[in-house]
């Protein structure tokens, strides 16, 4: 309560003087919505300062700190930014949330006319604004849920292709073309739990513990840390119960070796054809963390903001946690908005040994 009382001092501090609110008006500043609110003479209406009505002159624009200020020197409630009512961050995550819904529970996809009609919001503006607080636009989304769907599906009894019509696709063709980026195999090896897929591993020894590679025909598709090798070899195993896991020749053992050196003089670079499996939410996530050098972080906040969706920063969190690339994909470089350490898939002391070494 008391951090909560200093944040909201420090922001209405900025707000102080009538020429800083006229500034957040011009702005349409959302950071100072139930900070005050402004009304306009000529029109008897009273907004929030992020109002994207028409701008009124300064000399017609007073402003007050209470909804009931503004009603009692005479002045109504805008229709469009409802100053009264629930802050439009708040309306929009309701909007948003709903849209999902109704993604999640249709036979087939909503167009985008349908979700912004119910949203109550032209087509553009309801693009914009489930992009920005779900971090995936209304397609991506219903692709992402679809996906998942049909994770869920093809496991079960049936044919692959009652799974594909049970998980929402309209036809075989559409989901054949995507099923190899969704998927990251056929859809009989993942039913299959990776049957004939091979994938070459190997463990090692680092100064972090136990270390296991491993690789696809597409790239590096794990890199794990751990304590127990035999732990580390079983958990490989678990995700792809069915598939063709061998030992790496020497060659595979170089790259092993790259990696290990990698771990203990970050400065070495590491550059590796990854094969990268997870939703397109998750991808964008952690092509974001590569792009962080080494010796630096961010936070969870900031990966957010650099992917367009500033509100997801739990999203991001589970994204950091969901990667089983160590190190290839950096997630040990996002921190908490303080910058205090949080979870991490190998051991936070892991996550702070690499930090110290990245920092050297």
């Amino acid at each position: 309560m008391k951090i909560a009382n200093q944040v909201r001092k420090a922001v209405t501090g900025r707000y102080v003087s009538d020429h800083q609110r006229w500034l957040a008006v011009v702005r349409r500043d959302a950071k100072a919505d139930g900070v005050f609110y402004y009304s306009v003479k000529t029109t008897g209406v009273y907004c929030r300062p992020s109002c994207a009505a028409r701008r009124a002159r300064r000399e017609h624009v007073r402003f007050h700190a209470k909804c009931a200020e503004a009603e009692g020197a005479g002045f109504r409630a805008c229709k469009r930014c409802q100053p009264n009512g629930p802050a439009l961050t708040e309306q929009y995550a309701t909007k948003v949330a709903a849209a999902c819904r109704a993604i999640e529970t249709a036979e087939t996809s909503p167009s985008l006319a349908a979700l912004a009609k119910a949203a109550g919001l032209s087509r553009f503006h309801f693009h914009r604004v489930f992009t920005k607080l779900a971090g995936l636009t209304p397609k991506a989304y219903a692709l992402a849920h679809r996906a998942e769907q049909m994770r869920q599906a093809l496991p079960k009894p049936g044919t692959i292709t009652e799974a594909i019509y049970a998980a929402g696709y309209n036809s075989n063709g559409r989901f054949y073309a995507e099923s190899s980026r969704l998927l990251g195999m056929t859809p009989k090896r993942f039913r299959q739990g990776g049957a004939g897929e091979a994938i070459r591993f190997a463990l090692s020894q680092c100064s972090l513990g136990s270390i296991l590679v491993a690789a696809s025909e597409k790239g590096v598709c794990a890199i794990a840390l751990g304590d127990d090798p035999d732990r580390l070899s079983r958990d490989l195993h678990d995700r792809f119960p069915q598939a063709q896991l061998t030992d790496g020749d020497p060659q595979f053992h170089q790259l092993v070796t790259q990696v290990v050196a990698y771990v203990e003089a970050p400065k070495l670079g590491l550059n590796l054809p990854l094969d990268v499996r997870g939703t397109a939410f998750r991808q964008r996530v952690w092509s974001v963390l590569c792009q962080i050098p080494a010796g630096t972080t961010a936070s969870y906040s900031e990966v957010a903001a650099a992917i367009g969706a500033p509100q997801s920063v739990r999203a991001v969190a589970s994204a950091c946690a969901a990667n089983t690339i160590a190190v290839a994909i950096p997630c040990h470089r996002a921190l908490r908005t303080d910058g205090s350490l949080s979870g991490y898939r190998w051991g936070v002391e892991r996550k702070r040994q690499l930090l110290q070494r990245e920092a050297k």
